[in-house]
């Protein structure tokens, strides 16, 4: 089985081509569902931050208030470093885990990690193809303000918590750039999937 990673800054169209690989065939799995899963209500995870960050971080339900939580990491690098040590090794044991009950299963020719931080974590060696997505930066912006409907101020200070395109696209085997129209990152996925697709034959063969 080929493993992938699907990375990219935040509101460059990850979900978009994520999605179109799933409908390929691909296995998906979203690193942030897992966070989000690894941070319920008498979890580990939940247990440390609220230790950490104490009670201002939680809803009225006892679960993590994410919103609350992100404007403290956002404005904080050394609080950022904190969850990141603290969610990202748990978060890479249950992709491992995934992986490995997929591998036994043989459902699958191409496993896809659909995550953000890939390459910050350090944990892009772990994967035998890198596909990251990117666009200009006043429409990364754009959208990041338009879908979470924050001020540019705020938008900015998120994307700059995230390395730069230029520093990600060394790491990457497949480029995906998605200023354009949907149609055209949908056209680019697609080209990407026939690309995968034929290194999993590769794999399957030794060749890879």
């Amino acid at each position: 089985m080929l493993i992938v990673a699907l990375t990219g800054g935040i509101a460059t169209g990850k979900s978009v081509v994520a999605r179109v690989l799933e409908e390929k065939g691909c296995f998906v799995q979203n690193a942030d569902v897992v966070a989000h899963e690894l941070m319920n209500p008498g979890q580990e995870i939940w247990a440390a931050l609220i230790r950490h960050f104490g009670q201002k971080i939680l809803n009225e339900d006892q679960s993590i208030n994410r919103k609350k939580l992100g404007e403290i990491i956002f404005k904080n690098p050394q609080e950022r470093d904190f969850l990141n040590e603290l969610t990202h090794p748990r978060i890479l044991k249950k992709i491992k885990e995934t992986i490995a009950q997929l591998e036994k299963s043989g459902r699958y020719e191409i496993y896809i990690t659909e995550a953000p931080l890939v390459i910050e974590s350090g944990y892009h060696y772990i994967y035998d193809r890198l596909i990251l997505t990117y666009c200009q930066p006043e429409i990364q912006l754009s959208r990041l303000c338009q879908r979470d409907r924050i001020t540019p101020a705020q938008a900015l200070r998120i994307i700059k918590a995230q390395m730069t395109n230029e520093e990600k696209i060394p790491y990457a085997d497949y480029l995906i750039e998605t200023s354009g129209s949907l149609a055209q990152t949908i056209e680019q996925a697609e080209q990407i999937y026939f690309n995968l697709f034929q290194d999993s034959m590769l794999k399957k063969a030794g060749q890879l």
